[in-house]
């Protein structure tokens, strides 16, 4: 999920960016002076001192942890104080897997998440907003079939009814398949005699005709046409979705594919201080940038970095993209897609690792999974490169035996807790029930020894924190159903979940002896929530509030 895709509306409208500075972007740092914060619980994630009440900031370090008195003593006359009652500071949550300019398109798009019929998406593209056009394109994103009565894919017919002059662009909720109707597929020259391109699919009627559903690959096509969004355009979707992530308790993110238009910027804004959290940018290896990033090589700002290539092998189980052993449990003698060859990925992936550069794979499907082991254990011996940390991102369907090697192995499993509790009404149809036991299985990977850094694949599923840890102790939904939880042996305890979010995030991206707890020395990053997210019961987290967010002492995020 990545590059060009992410330009479409995201599916969430994004909420403003209440306590952030101008244009949520802007930060002003005091490096003066010292402040300490009180709290019901300071939950450090520290061996030494897991628990406190206070802890004591100066020049963007955490100077301080533990009791209220002691950490007054050691700050000294005229620290500031701030009393945040009966919230709990925890270290500073980093989603480990999400898309920014994705995430702000959603100021631009239509808004198409939580539809219940081809009929609803129809209606709001009626009340699309002015700032839903790109160029004269009209462009949303967050639809699933799998929500309405029919569960089958659109067409352009019902499109072209409404909209027969304007092209129309319409990213599904995984951002591996586009509807779009006539006009766009004229524009994009695909007719009956276009061959689907390789890793990609034209879905086609009886009379062979293009429905206005590509998926994966074929949406390429689309993108080629598709007007880019204006500069202006891109730094107001940038900084919103940076806000919004602040407001939602993150510090961080790991930008899984970033192209290069946006990695300039926020190396700009960096560079002059307006970036207010941390970016572990993964560079687009995909795409037509690589080659500069390749000639770049990594890069390190302040709270920008640069060492990680996202490589996209296979599509998404939701659009039955995602490359499998053995056919589709609700598709036989289909087995997915693979996006680049496995030559390709081989030769893409050891150009990067030559260049030092962490390998950051999607691979949904078990095939796709199996061949990242295999690919990259490879490479690995055959460059005798070492202390690379090469990534699974999703890890999503895997045999049990590549389970097994993916601990052994040393590599990090990116997972995403919201992906199982959105997917579970229909995973098992897609897999059947004995590929099921290998999916979304997060306590099975963490047992086999691979190192859990969790996110959310925002725009695909909400940025929101404590959404991802509800969803990682309940594996529910909101309604707390199932009952009990899907595959409830799966699910990881409190404190597992918000590891996953901050020691995890951070070993993922080689920041463990800086960030992922609270500890003197350590950048003082860390968020306030209304609740614990490690004590109090998992329902709590629901309709919990993020009180707070902190980054290098900065205070990013303080709710009104």
């Amino acid at each position: 999920m990545y590059g060009k895709r992410y330009l479409l509306a995201a599916a969430i409208l994004l909420a403003g960016a209440s306590g952030c500075a101008r244009h949520g972007v802007e930060v002003k740092t005091d490096t003066s002076s010292t402040t300490v914060y009180v709290a019901r619980r300071v939950r450090t994630l520290d061996a030494e001192r897991p628990l406190a009440e206070a802890l004591a900031v100066r020049e963007g370090k955490v100077l301080a942890v533990g009791g209220r008195d002691e950490v007054l003593a050691a700050a000294g006359a005229g620290a500031r104080l701030v009393d945040l009652g009966e919230a709990t500071v925890v270290p500073g949550p980093v989603d480990a897997h999400g898309h920014l300019a994705g995430l702000g398109g959603g100021l631009a798009g239509v808004r198409l998440d939580g539809t219940a019929s081809r009929e609803e998406v129809l209606t709001r593209l009626a009340s699309a907003p002015a700032t839903s056009r790109q160029g004269d394109w009209l462009i949303g994103r967050g639809w699933d079939q799998n929500d309405w009565p029919e569960q089958t894919f659109p067409t352009r017919a019902e499109l072209d009814a409404r909209l027969p002059e304007t092209p129309v662009a319409l990213g599904r909720v995984d951002g591996h398949a586009l509807w779009v109707n006539g006009e766009a597929l004229r524009r994009a020259g695909i007719h009956r005699d276009t061959p689907d391109p390789e890793g990609g699919r034209i879905l086609r009627g009886p009379d062979g005709e293009p429905t206005g559903i590509l998926v994966d690959n074929a949406m390429d096509l689309v993108f080629a046409v598709l007007p880019p969004p204006t500069d202006a355009q891109l730094e107001a979707r940038l900084a919103a979705a940076l806000a919004h992530c602040a407001r939602v308790g993150l510090t961080g993110v790991h930008d899984a594919g970033m192209d290069l238009r946006t990695f300039r910027l926020l190396q700009r804004w960096d560079a002059e201080g307006r970036l207010p959290l941390r970016v572990y940018a993964m560079a687009d290896g995909q795409g037509a940038d690589h080659e500069a990033y390749l000639s770049q090589g990594l890069w390190e700002g302040n709270r920008l970095t640069l060492r990680a290539v996202k490589l996209v092998l296979d599509g998404a189980l939701g659009s039955r993209g995602a490359a499998l052993h053995e056919p589709y449990s609700d598709e036989p003698g289909h087995h997915g897609l693979l996006l680049l060859a496995p030559e390709a990925y081989r030769e893409r992936a050891r150009a990067f690792m030559a260049r030092g550069f962490q390998v950051a794979t999607h691979a949904i499907g078990d095939r796709a999974n199996t061949l990242v082991l295999d690919t990259l254990t490879h490479l690995a011996k055959e460059t005798r490169t070492q202390g690379l940390r090469h990534r699974v991102e999703h890890a999503q369907v895997m045999r049990l035996e590549d389970i097994q090697r993916m601990g052994a192995s040393g590599f990090i499993a990116s997972m995403q807790p919201t992906h199982a509790t959105s997917d579970m009404p229909w995973a098992e149809t897609r897999v059947g029930p004995e590929r099921i036991q290998g999916a979304y299985a997060w306590r099975r990977v963490k047992a086999a020894g691979a190192p859990l850094a969790l996110g959310s694949d925002f725009p695909v599923e909400r940025p929101d924190v404590l959404l991802g840890l509800y969803a990682a102790r309940t594996r529910q939904d909101a309604q707390g159903l199932p009952a009990g939880g899907w595959l409830p042996e799966q699910r990881l305890s409190g404190e597992e979940a918000l590891e996953g979010f901050t020691t995890g995030a951070a070993w993922a991206s080689f920041s463990e002896n800086t960030r992922g707890r609270l500890r003197p020395g350590m950048d003082a990053d860390f968020v306030a929530f209304s609740v614990d997210p490690v004590e109090d019961s998992p329902s709590a987290l629901l309709d919990a509030q993020v009180r707070l967010t902190v980054v290098a002492g900065d205070e990013v995020y303080r709710a009104p």
